[in-house]
């Protein structure tokens, strides 16, 4: 998907895009609530999203998706939301389809990606 970023660090982008949506101010402890990782785990990606310009941490601690941070983030979110629609419509339980969506997104090719929206109509 982005060659400078793994796939967890998309589904970190992700996870901060989705607690933004919920709450106004954001800190790694509710990174570390929402993906049931741990503390150090979180705090190492922090510092790599927010290296690679991803993502900001204020002075308090509060984190914010930068420009591009954001547009991957909705990026791997709209392919998650779209692939699980996809995977359900097909006739998989919604909590299979969105596991398997969950691993889909970050591998499939934007022409792959593009030809299921279109065969869906989204």
């Amino acid at each position: 998907m982005n060659d400078t970023l793994m796939e967890s660090g998309e589904m970190y982008l992700e996870t901060i895009l989705i607690l933004s949506d919920k709450q106004d101010l954001i800190r790694s402890i509710d990174v570390v609530e929402y993906m049931g990782f741990s503390k150090p785990a979180v705090s190492r990606a922090m510092k790599k999203l927010r290296e690679g310009r991803f993502i900001i941490i204020d002075s308090e601690g509060y984190i914010a998706l930068t420009g591009s941070g954001r547009e991957l983030a909705e990026k791997i979110y709209d392919r998650h939301r779209t692939l699980t629609e996809f995977l359900v419509g097909l006739g998989v339980g919604r909590e299979n389809a969105a596991a398997d969506a969950c691993k889909m997104e970050h591998d499939i090719s934007d022409e792959s990606y593009e030809a299921i929206k279109k065969h869906i109509g989204a």
